[in-house]
């Protein structure tokens, strides 16, 4: 890849590399300014292009003559260094690059964290129909940021319940349903505390393995006369009472993709009339992508199942090619006398003009969570809470990439599919070209309930 003056003004055609099998980029001596002391230097625009560059382990590689002339008593003046080796004629740049790329600021901790999943094709947890593991459980035990957000919606509807003139008097009802090994009894018990509000929260689990931890948990925290453990299937529980909370965590990387409607669906009827779900509506979220390392990845694999799958993935060489659009929402609790998961969407993304042409490889998938009132929780782009490493996007490849024009727009359907036994998504694109339907009937991918 070679850039120079000219292309200062196309940044989104330049961010599409991100998405290409980049190796190097060539800077030309002539896309260099001159600053103050009369040594190369690279513009505002070009210096955040190069950061980019090194974020994606592109190697840079310098070209063309020396179009800088030093000051008098610059070190690389002299034809010779002190041990007597001749300097390279285009040394002063590469310094330059070498600075730009020494001043970088080091890698978050969260960044560090998940160096080693950057494009790294995962599939999705199944927990209803399988138990996790002790090794996931701690992971997401650690994601500080969640459990505060959960904490802040939990104090939200305590107050919104219980009157300040009641709360000595009136004790809350909260369900905690999927509770695992404990992360969210401890943040509603925290919240009632802050609050200054009495609780008495039911934790069902259906994990036998994670309930052993919980008992241990309730124990030493001495919870015993607040928390009720609750070894059950919550669609099979029957609840001696009505909840006014029901407090869950089944979202997955594409919001509905862990099955928490159905799992929320069978939980509501022992919420009372008037009681509060959190979350209470998460909405997915997809948009087209540029990412030639996935799809080799899937490819690989030489079969229909893999292109046919979605697939849970630290996003990073990729190029973004459109904002995101919504797909599906759902609600809790849902009173809909006409109650289906089953959903479709038709979304039309217009591609930017001067992207220049692109292929999309597939769509990156998101979600966004309302957990109650204003507090929220997800990871679509533009919204996304920081400092939350509990889920990455959802990968829905394509078979046949398309080839997109500056301007064109892209026609993609998705559907959400409902069975006895088992829920799975199919997705085809109708323009600039079709595409066969990916998924159908589940025959490849599907969620089990």
């Amino acid at each position: 890849m070679l850039f120079h003056q000219e292309f200062t003004t196309f940044c989104n055609s330049l961010g599409r590399w991100f998405g290409e099998p980049v190796r190097a980029a060539i800077i030309h001596t002539n896309s260099f300014l001159t600053n103050a002391r009369g040594h190369p230097c690279l513009s505002k625009r070009h210096q955040k292009l190069l950061t980019a560059f090194f974020n994606h382990s592109i190697q840079m590689v310098l070209s063309g003559k020396p179009v800088h002339s030093l000051p008098k008593g610059s070190l690389e003046l002299g034809s010779n260094d002190a041990d007597g080796i001749q300097r390279h004629p285009l040394r002063s740049y590469l310094d330059y690059v070498g600075y730009l790329y020494q001043r970088m600021d080091p890698l978050p901790e969260q960044e560090r964290f998940e160096l080693g999943y950057r494009d790294f094709l995962q599939s999705p947890l199944q927990p209803l129909m399988d138990n996790l593991e002790a090794q996931t459980y701690e992971t997401f035990e650690k994601d500080t940021m969640k459990y505060i957000q959960y904490q802040r919606a939990v104090c939200k509807a305590l107050l919104d319940k219980v009157p300040d003139e009641k709360a000595s008097i009136v004790t809350t009802v909260l369900m905690v349903v999927g509770a695992g090994r404990g992360p969210l009894v401890r943040a509603s018990l925290q919240a009632a505390e802050e609050t200054g509000r009495k609780l008495k929260v039911y934790a069902v689990e259906k994990n036998p393995n994670a309930v052993v931890t919980l008992h241990s948990l309730v124990k030493l925290e001495g919870w015993e006369n607040i928390v009720t453990i609750v070894s059950c299937d919550m669609r099979q529980w029957d609840a001696p009472e009505k909840a006014d909370i029901l407090v869950s965590e089944l979202l997955g990387s594409f919001g509905d993709n862990e099955l928490s409607p159905e799992c929320l669906d069978g939980a509501q009827r022992f919420l009372k009339q008037d009681g509060i779900s959190i979350p209470s509506s998460y909405t997915s979220f997809i948009q087209p992508v540029t990412t030639s390392k996935l799809y080799n990845d899937v490819k690989l694999h030489k079969d229909l199942v893999h292109f046919e799958t979605a697939y849970v993935v630290k996003l990073h060489n990729v190029a973004r090619l459109a904002p995101c659009k919504p797909v599906f929402t759902f609600t809790h609790p849902n009173y809909s006398t006409e109650k289906s998961n089953q959903r479709y969407k038709k979304l039309q993304f217009e591609t930017l003009s001067d992207t220049g042409s692109a292929m999309v490889h597939g769509f990156a998938g998101y979600f966004d969570a309302t957990l109650y009132k204003d507090v929220h929780l997800g990871i679509e782009p533009s919204t996304a809470t920081p400092n939350m490493f509990s889920w990455f996007a959802i990968f829905f490849p394509l078979r046949t990439p398309v080839c997109i024009q500056p301007g064109s727009t892209l026609e993609v359907h998705f559907w959400r599919c409902c069975g006895a036994t088992k829920v799975w998504y199919e997705w085809c694109v109708t323009s600039p070209t079709p595409s066969p339907i990916h998924n159908s009937n589940g025959r490849s991918y599907w969620v089990g309930l």
